[in-house]
């Protein structure tokens, strides 16, 4: 692909190669020649077999576990495109790590997030693509361009398939008040009513209590979130819809699947039918189970890449 006058290139690091094959196939371009590997003593090692000078590359990376092995690469990246002059170089982070991170929430803590917006920035990023950032507002921690997509427009068409046949038996859920934003978004998109999960503590060293803010009794529940990590706030919504709020089935949907620690075993002992992820996190067989669907993130990054290429808005990926 040629425009302007430049061409474009698109590489991948090792955090998330099917995700960068979608993207390359896609756009019906190769992925560029390199090679990242590690040095004997634990070093992160890249080499870039082929010119890149004048050209728009895109580093497709994602930062997730062994995240500071996979952040290192992205850095280091960078800075061998940098320094071998390519024209415009836009990391493209499905997942970004550390955007927990966010605030102090106490004193002394660090705000790793803005941190590694500042690596990211020093390392030679002229542009950020991501998806799903944990806080939005870590947006605002970048002094370049930052590109934010939306997993919904994705999982919200998967559910709307799924359910075309009982369209007014689903009730989109949001598992606290956080991510209320997400689940209205959500529930416009497949035109079904919204409920929340509130939870409170009476007192302290007093259990949870967990009401339900809307009529989800005899309804098929759909839970929405950004993140499934170590899945204790997802189950226990599913508990509450079920148990508290008379729920008929209930299934879970959210775009960065960490799964870490104890996540698949309470997936597997929980009320979730079934639980539908994007691949902007690379998931195991091991935790590939019947209950985890995965849906490509790569077309909405496929598209996104041509329009920022292009020069054209993209927000209009979202209307």
């Amino acid at each position: 692909m040629n425009l302007h006058g430049k061409d474009i290139r698109i590489f991948s690091g090792n955090a998330n190669p099917d995700v960068a094959n979608g993207i390359s196939e896609a756009l019906g371009l190769p992925l560029g020649h390199s090679e990242v590997k590690q040095f004997s003593d634990g070093e992160s090692s890249v080499s870039i077999y082929e010119s890149v000078r004048g050209s728009d590359v895109f580093v497709v990376q994602s930062t997730c576990a062994p995240v500071n092995d996979h952040l290192m690469e992205l850095l280091i990246m960078l800075d061998a495109l940098k320094r071998a002059s390519a024209g415009r170089i836009t990391a493209v982070i499905p997942y970004y790590g550390y955007a927990r991170q966010d605030r102090k929430a106490k004193a002394r803590d660090p705000i790793s997030a803005k941190l590694v917006a500042d690596l990211l920035t020093a390392a030679g990023a002229d542009r950020l693509l991501t998806m799903d950032l944990h806080a939005p507002q870590i947006q605002g921690f970048f002094n370049i361009p930052v590109d934010h997509l939306l997993g919904v427009p994705v999982l919200a068409t998967h559910f709307v398939e799924k359910f075309s046949h009982c369209q007014g038996e689903v009730c989109v859920m949001s598992p606290d008040l956080g991510s209320v934003t997400r689940a209205r978004n959500f529930a416009a998109r497949i035109d079904a009513p919204l409920a929340i999960v509130d939870k409170r503590r009476p007192k302290a060293n007093e259990s949870q209590v967990m009401h339900i803010i809307g009529d989800v009794e005899g309804k098929r529940v759909i839970i929405v979130d950004d993140m499934v990590d170590t899945a204790g706030t997802l189950v226990n919504a599913a508990k509450a819809a079920v148990e508290i709020g008379g729920a008929k089935e209930v299934y879970a949907c959210a775009t960065h699947g960490v799964l870490s620690g104890p996540a698949i075993e309470r997936l597997e002992n929980s009320y979730i039918k079934q639980l539908v992820l994007l691949d902007t996190v690379p998931i195991s067989s091991e935790k590939m189970g019947a209950r985890i669907v995965k849906l490509s993130c790569a077309p909405v990054f496929a598209k996104a890449i041509e329009r920022i290429y292009s020069d054209k808005s993209v927000s209009t990926l979202f209307v």
